[in-house]
């Protein structure tokens, strides 16, 4: 890349944090993955004009890549922190797999119902020198699993009626959950918490645009 489309580069980036910032965005740490991570080579390449734009995009096999105040939000409530193990429920173009570990995870499991999207985001992953911290399996991932590892943070990239109890049951002691849910004022931000009496439960009044995520595993893609 040249010095003229580094710098302009530099500048579209510049220009994406501050529009999420005018749209409610605070947290400096998801602000500053989000200037570091080019949502540009996640985006389907007939829609690259519209990657600095806060809105959600198509991807392939039918699927919805999230805007970026939306996974923010989710981020925020997140709040991953240095060295943390993350489950993330539906790879899709693996952006957010990308921010999760710009925000400092050390390890990310990854769990995608399409195949086609899976190698897609490995593809972009490797690109960019990432994949060696990410584990990517082709799952559904509400489904229970036998002998899992504890998470300390799990992301639900995609709306529910309700979080699944075997995901919950997947974090950590003093893990944290954060999900979307359905509720009859729309979908708004969910949060679970392994604390020392069990798990607690909590709907933020934050709004989320976010398409719904399909469980199973699909057959043919």
């Amino acid at each position: 890349m040249g010095e003229g489309a580094a710098h302009s580069d530099a500048v579209e980036a510049a220009a994406f944090v501050l529009a999420l910032r005018a749209r409610g965005v605070r947290a400096p740490a998801v602000l500053g993955a989000m200037e570091r991570v080019p949502r540009d080579r996640f985006v389907p390449e007939a829609f690259r004009d519209l990657a600095r734009r806060d809105v959600a995009l198509p991807l392939a096999c039918g699927q919805t890549m999230t805007a970026p105040s939306a996974i923010a939000a989710m981020l925020t409530a997140l709040e991953p922190g240095p060295g943390a193990r993350a489950l993330e429920i539906g790879t899709g173009s693996g952006y957010a797999t990308a921010l999760l570990l710009r925000l400092g995870c050390a390890v990310v499991e990854s769990l995608e119902r399409y195949a086609m999207l899976a190698g897609d985001a490995q593809d972009r992953l490797d690109a960019l020198g990432l994949a060696g911290s990410v584990r990517l399996r082709i799952a559904d991932g509400c489904a229970p699993e036998k002998d899992v590892t504890p998470f300390d943070r799990i992301l639900i990239n995609g709306a529910l009626p309700a979080i699944p109890d075997s995901l919950i049951q997947r974090l950590a002691p003093g893990g944290r959950l954060v999900g979307a849910i359905v509720t009859p004022l729309g979908v708004r931000v969910a949060v679970a918490e392994r604390g020392p009496d069990g798990p607690q439960r909590r709907i933020l009044d934050t709004p989320l645009r976010i398409a719904p995520l399909t469980p199973g595993r699909a057959r043919v893609l």
